[in-house]
């Protein structure tokens, strides 16, 4: 019996002794694989921290390539989507902003259509009473490859298609410049680079319309090279050569080849936790031939407009913002004036300003603006033959403006402007617009 007992003993041992052994084996193959995984999460980790370096050297190669005109994602994002999702490379980004507005006015059709601007521009108004369709226009983004992005504008109007803007971006220039080549929206002036449909009111400012048009410079040919250097507040320094097409204050057939140029620097700083100013001055210049200054007449000579624009923004919550923006343009002409009936033709100085100011509040989904805008302000120089010509007084107009916006793909706004530019007949063009906005598609974001 004892052996028996001892036979079981030894068994039950030897056992216990072969289930610690595999036990042992079993802990070690587990640590070894937890070892294993463990340098396998650290390697991720290391590859995730490498991408996040990329990814943060690019951002700030970006912004070392900053210009007032906010990019898309750029290519080194060519996996974002486009339109339908995959690359942006091969799927570029499209957006379609329509823009109709219903108008109203004590004036006749004839009449706005010969609504210039007496001693400034013989252009007058496009629109006609009742409803209006602006354009639809169709914004393509995509970039190129890792050194180009590219952007077009096409606005689609009852005429037909207009191709306003194509360009394309560098984004891989050094030391914060950054290259624009094509047909674009100069960057001479803060309102006369957006579209209509990123203006804080229906129609542009005054001294835009008296000096550019009603659509300020529209699309250029040609470069611009801007610069953006490392200094404890924003700001960038910028040149253009454009071919001048301008047809107010240019004009195509004024030289062959390019004959306009601009020069301007943007800054901003911020003046509080929750608002920034935005300043800078500007300026175009180049040869000049039209017959949209003087009535039957065609100027030629010599141009140059300065301008200084100021905004300051102060947004305390997302959605609550003030907007207060103003802009001084500043025209000096030279040359000559020839009568299209008899050849007379008479020097001709013009030293002109107009200025404007606004502001708009927002709050939700509701906006309230003013405007106010004057021309002559301060200079009202118009000498032909060395005479003074007079313009009759300092065209003026006030605005107000209700808007609402559902979302940020639509906006509907109402506006009423009393309008004292005819300081011929002196007659007020009490206008009323009621306009509609609807968009589209991956847009970019406007400038600031």
């Amino acid at each position: 019996m004892k052996s028996i007992i001892s036979l079981s003993g030894m068994f039950i041992l030897v056992l216990m002794l072969s289930s610690a052994t595999s036990f042992a084996a079993d802990v070690d193959d587990r640590l070894n694989r937890l070892d294993d995984s463990v340098k396998k999460q650290e390697q991720t980790i290391e590859q995730q921290q490498a991408t996040i370096n990329d990814l943060k050297a690019d951002l700030e190669r970006q912004k070392g390539q900053g210009s007032t005109q906010l990019p898309a994602p750029g290519p080194q994002t060519t996996k974002a989507s486009g339109l339908f999702g995959g690359s942006a490379l091969t799927n570029p980004n499209i957006s379609v902003v329509l823009d109709m507005f219903e108008y109203g006015s004590n004036l006749k059709n004839d009449e706005l259509a010969n609504q210039g601007i007496a001693g400034f521009t013989t252009e007058g108004l496009e629109q006609q009473k009742g409803f209006n369709l602006r354009a639809a226009e169709v914004f393509i983004f995509a970039p190129v490859d890792p050194y180009f992005n590219f952007y077009t504008n096409i606005p689609f109007t009852e005429e037909g298609a207009e191709l306003e803007e194509a360009y394309v971006v560098t984004t891989a220039l050094p030391e914060g410049f950054q290259g624009k080549g094509g047909k674009f929206k100069s960057n001479f002036s803060r309102l006369n680079a957006q579209h209509p449909h990123a203006w804080d009111f229906w129609d542009i400012a005054l001294p835009h319309r008296a000096f550019l048009g009603g659509e300020g410079m529209g699309g250029e040919k040609g470069v611009q090279l801007t610069w953006l250097p490392a200094m404890s507040f924003y700001t960038q320094i910028g040149a253009e050569v454009l071919q001048g097409e301008n047809p107010l204050l240019f004009g195509p057939d004024a030289k062959e080849g390019p004959h306009a140029y601009t020069l301007f620097v943007k800054s901003s700083v911020d003046t509080s936790d929750y608002s920034t100013f935005y300043f800078g001055p500007s300026a175009v210049f180049g040869k000049t031939k039209t017959q949209s200054v003087i009535p039957d007449a065609e100027v030629v000579g010599k141009s140059a407009l300065y301008g200084l624009e100021a905004v300051w923004k102060w947004k305390p919550a997302s959605r609550e913002a003030l907007t207060i923006q103003s802009e001084y343009l500043v025209l000096v002409q030279r040359g000559d004036s020839t009568d299209l009936a008899t050849a007379a033709a008479d020097s001709l100085l013009r030293k002109q300003d107009g200025f404007y100011v606004q502001a708009i509040y927002r709050k939700n989904r509701w906006g309230i603006g003013v405007r106010y805008d004057v021309l002559a302000l301060l200079y009202d120089t118009f000498e032909q033959g060395g005479v003074q010509q007079g313009t009759g007084g300092k065209p003026h107009r006030e605005t107000v403006s209700l808007e609402y916006n559902p979302s940020e793909f639509s906006q509907m706004r109402l506006q009423y402007n009393h309008d004292r530019t005819d300081m011929t007949t002196r007659r007020t063009n009490n206008e009323v617009i009621l306009q509609f906005e609807f968009s589209i598609g991956a847009h970019a974001a406007h400038a600031f």
